[in-house]
C-alpha cells in the first residue's frame, strides 16, 4: 500500500477507536448530572451511591477518549499536512474554540466536582457536573461544524493568491443546516449510549441480585433514556438524511446502491452489485420508503450514482467521484439496524419492569446486557458512512483526499505509525476493559460508605447552622444509626 492509502488506514482506527469513548463521556455525563439532581432534591442514598457508582466508569472513560483524541489531532500534522495547509485557515477556528473554551469548561469543572464533594455546598457541586456535561455537548458541537464543514463547506471564499478557503463567515460554519442536524444526531446518539450502558450494567447487577434496590432505580433511568434515545435518534436520522439529500446526493445514492434515477424510489433490505459496481443485480426492495427517507414524500424522486458520476465529471473533470458502494451501503444498514434493535430492547424492556415488576428468566437479563454492545456498533458505523461516503473528497468539491496527504512521508514511515498506534490502542483497550470491568463488579459503595464521602458537604444552611440535622456520626439525621450492625439501616423517609 502507498503512504495514501496507510495514512487513511491509521486515521480510520485512530477515529474509530476514540469514537468509542465520546458517547460515553457525553451520556454518562449528563445522567451523572441527573442522578445527583435526584439526590439533592430528595436526599435519598441509592442515588447518591448511583452518581459515586457511575463516575468511577465514567471519569476512566474520560481520561482514555482525552489521549486518543489529542493523538487523532496531531495526525492532520503527521499525515495530513497538505490538508491542514489547504483548510487551516477555516478547520482552525472551531478547534480553537472547543479547546480553548469548551474543554477547558468540562475539564476544570470536572476537577472541581471531583475533588468537591466535601468542600462545595450540594447545589453548587450539582452545578459543577451540569457544567461537564454542557461542556461535553459544547466541546462536541465545535468538532462537528469542523466536520460539516469538510462534508459541506460554507462562509468562505478561494483566495485567488493562495488558492485556499478563506473564512468569510464564521456563523454560516457554525450554524448551518447540516451541521445543526448533524449535532442533534450525534448528541441524541450519545444520550442513547449512555442510557444502554446504564442499562446494560443494572441489568447484570440485578440478575447477580446485587443492590437490587439502587439498581431497580437506574435500570428504569437507564430504559426511558433508551427509548427516549432511540426515537429521536432514528427522527434526527431521517431529518438529516434529507438534508444530505440536498448538499451530498452521491453519499445518499451510495447507501442505498441505487444506480439509477428512481420515482418513486424503494428502499432495499438486501442488495447485490455487479463486480464492477456499475448496476444492481439483485435486491429486495420496499416500495417508497427511499422516497421518503430522502425527500419526505413517497413519490419523490431520488437520482442515482450514475447520473451524479456524470454530472460531477462535468463539473471537476474526469475521474471516479463514487465512494464505496458495498461498504457504503452495508455500514448505513447496520447503523439503522442498531438503533430499531435498541427501541425495540427499550419497549420489551420497560413492559417488562412496569410497576416495580423485575424478571425471574436470567435470559432476560443477558440479553439486556448484551444489548451494551448495540449503540457502538452504531456509533462506529455511522461515522465510517459518514465518512466514507464523502469519498473522494476531504472537502467536498474543493480538495480530493489524494491530494490531502503529506507529501514527504514515505509509506514506510506511515506504515511503522499505524503499527506502533495500533499496538499502543490495543493495550489501551485492554487496560479500559480490565479496568471497567473491576470498577464495575466491585459495584457501588455502601450507603454509609457513600455518606461519609460527603460527611462534610454543608446540607441546609451548612454544618453550622443549627437548624441543619446532623447525626452523631456526621451523617444526615435522616439515617438512623443502628447499634446491630447484623440489621440494615432504617430511613425516615
Amino acid at each position: 500500500m502507498d503512504s495514501l492509502a496507510l495514512a487513511r488506514w491509521q486515521f480510520g482506527i485512530t477515529t474509530v477507536y476514540h469514537y468509542l469513548f465520546v458517547p460515553v463521556s457525553i451520556g454518562l455525563a449528563l445522567f451523572l448530572a441527573v442522578l445527583e439532581t435526584a439526590w439533592v432534591r430528595t436526599r435519598s442514598p441509592r442515588y447518591l451511591q448511583a452518581v459515586k457508582f457511575f463516575s468511577k466508569l465514567f471519569l476512566i472513560n474520560f481520561a482514555i477518549g482525552v489521549v486518543t483524541g489529542i493523538v487523532q489531532e496531531f495526525q492532520f500534522g503527521m499525515n495530513w499536512s497538505s490538508y491542514s495547509r489547504f483548510v487551516g485557515d477555516v478547520f482552525g477556528a472551531p478547534l480553537a474554540m472547543e479547546a480553548l473554551l469548551a474543554f477547558f469548561i468540562e475539564s476544570t469543572f470536572l476537577g472541581l466536582w471531583l475533588f468537591g464533594w466535601d468542600k462545595l455546598s450540594p447545589r453548587l457541586h450539582l452545578t459543577c457536573m451540569w457544567l461537564v456535561a454542557f461542556g461535553t455537548i459544547a466541546s462536541a458541537y465545535f468538532i462537528l461544524a469542523a466536520n460539516s464543514f469538510m462534508q459541506h463547506p460554507v462562509g468562505i471564499v478561494m483566495d485567488p493568491t493562495t488558492g485556499r478557503p478563506r473564512l468569510t463567515d464564521i456563523g454560516a460554519v457554525l450554524f448551518q443546516k447540516l451541521q445543526l442536524i448533524t449535532f442533534a444526531h450525534v448528541v441524541l446518539a450519545c444520550v442513547l449510549t449512555g442510557a444502554v450502558l446504564i442499562t446494560g450494567i443494572s441489568a447484570w447487577f440485578l440478575m447477580h441480585r446485587r443492590d437490587v434496590e439502587m439498581f431497580r432505580t437506574c435500570l428504569r433511568l437507564g430504559l426511558v433514556g433508551m427509548l427516549i434515545g432511540s426515537v429521536a435518534v432514528l427522527v434526527s436520522g431521517d431529518l438529516q438524511g434529507k438534508v444530505m439529500t440536498e448538499v451530498q446526493p452521491m453519499k445518499m445514492a451510495a447507501a442505498e446502491a441505487l444506480y439509477d434515477d428512481a420515482q418513486p424510489a424503494s428502499f432495499s433490505l438486501i442488495s447485490i452489485g455487479s463486480l464492477d459496481g456499475g448496476h444492481e443485480v439483485w435486491a429486495i426492495r420496499v416500495p417508497g420508503v427511499l422516497s421518503f427517507m430522502a425527500t419526505g414524500s413517497v413519490d419523490g424522486k431520488v437520482e442515482g450514482i450514475n447520473t451524479i458520476q456524470a454530472r460531477e465529471q462535468a463539473a471537476y473533470g474526469p475521474g471516479d467521484y463514487r465512494p464505496d458502494i458495498p461498504l457504503t451501503y452495508w455500514m448505513f444498514r447496520l447503523m439503522m439496524g442498531a438503533g430499531f434493535v435498541l427501541l425495540l430492547v427499550s419497549i420489551v424492556g420497560l413492559w417488562l419492569t412496569r410497576r416495580g415488576r423485575l424478571p425471574t428468566g436470567r435470559w432476560v437479563w443477558r440479553l439486556a446486557t448484551i444489548a451494551v454492545v448495540g449503540p457502538f456498533v452504531g456509533n462506529a458505523t455511522g461515522w465510517i458512512f459518514t465518512e466514507m461516503g464523502r469519498q473522494p473528497w476531504t472537502v467536498v468539491g474543493l480538495y480530493k483526499t489524494a491530494d490531502s496527504v503529506s507529501p514527504t512521508v514515505p509509506a514506510g514511515l506511515v506504515l511503522t505509525s499505524l503499527i506502533v498506534f495500533t499496538l499502543l490502542y490495543g493495550i489501551l483497550a485492554v487496560i479500559e476493559g480490565r479496568l471497567f470491568v473491576k470498577f464495575t463488579k466491585a459495584g457501588p459503595p455502601s450507603i454509609v460508605e457513600a455518606l461519609q464521602s460527603i460527611a462534610h458537604q454543608p446540607f441546609g444552611g451548612g454544618p453550622d447552622d443549627p437548624t441543619t440535622p446532623v447525626a452523631t456520626d456526621g451523617a444526615p439525621a435522616d439515617v438512623q444509626a443502628d447499634d446491630d450492625v447484623d440489621r440494615p439501616l432504617t430511613f425516615a423517609y
